[in-house]
């Protein structure tokens, strides 16, 4: 039981890798918190999470709305008695070439996946610090915060503002013992990516990364749960890669420079 005793929030844990992330503590110990503004899937996970000895609380939160924020977190705070672990899950995707993006769907993008993060990790923050014992915060980035994703120019400046916004977190933090870092998933199924990996996406994909496999959403759930154990204590305002492979390889697959 890595997270015995733990409090912990997790944002969009109503589904895929929050949902992952939200059960895996549960299993650790840790009594959990969902926010998401889809409350009866929220319910749901709560309920999982109950039948395993746990308490959990499910509230309809829209995490870029900051009086919704701090509305959550004082729910949260006293159902739980505080909060140890914050993992900032949230985030949405659109399509569109940078020259073609509306400005609402800018602004949507930034709103749910960077804002949410400030909003969150502040009311986390201060609750660590008032409480005096450490704390752990999370972010889910992405492999598309260093790669880019042609369509979602929107999508990757979030992912690189997080980075960028979790190394500061992390510096000030530190004082407190309370670490920050970072998680960049590569290609994972979940209820919203699933129907993408098509047959033929599978095969460009499995071109790319070495080990061939698109992640089960418990894999980053795995990553989560070692940044937010003891495990971690010493690293912060880092990146912990969960990709198969795909950042780190540089050969051309369909390329032969010598034979055997």
């Amino acid at each position: 039981m890595k997270l015995q005793n733990k409090t912990a929030i997790v944002t969009g844990a109503a589904h895929g890798i929050g949902k992952a992330i939200a059960i895996k503590f549960a299993e650790e110990g840790a009594d959990v918190a969902i926010f998401d503004i889809n409350l009866p899937k929220a319910e749901e996970v709560a309920a999982t999470i109950r039948a395993m000895g746990r308490k959990a609380l499910a509230v309809e939160c829209d995490v870029g709305d900051s009086q919704q924020v701090a509305k959550a977190f004082e729910q949260a705070i006293a159902a739980l008695g505080g909060v140890d672990i914050h993992v900032n899950n949230t985030g949405v995707i659109r399509f569109s070439k940078v020259v073609d993006t509306p400005e609402e769907d800018w602004d949507l993008i930034i709103r749910t996946n960077l804002k949410s993060v400030f909003l969150c990790s502040q009311q986390a923050a201060r609750q660590m610090i008032k409480q005096g014992r450490g704390g752990r915060i999370i972010s889910l980035s992405s492999i598309h915060a260093l790669l880019s994703e042609p369509n979602c120019g929107h999508y990757t400046a979030t992912k690189g503002g997080i980075e960028s916004f979790s190394r500061t977190l992390a510096t000030e933090l530190a004082p407190h013992k309370i670490t920050v870092n970072f998680i960049r998933p590569g290609a994972t199924f979940t209820e919203l990516t699933t129907p993408m990996y098509t047959d033929a996406v599978k095969r460009s994909l499995f071109e790319r990364v070495p080990m061939k496999e698109i992640a089960e959403a418990s894999w980053i759930a795995n990553g989560a749960l070692f940044l937010a154990s003891e495990d971690s204590r010493y690293m912060t305002g880092q990146s912990l890669t969960i990709d198969g492979g795909y950042v780190m390889d540089g050969s051309l697959p369909s390329a032969e420079y010598c034979k055997e």
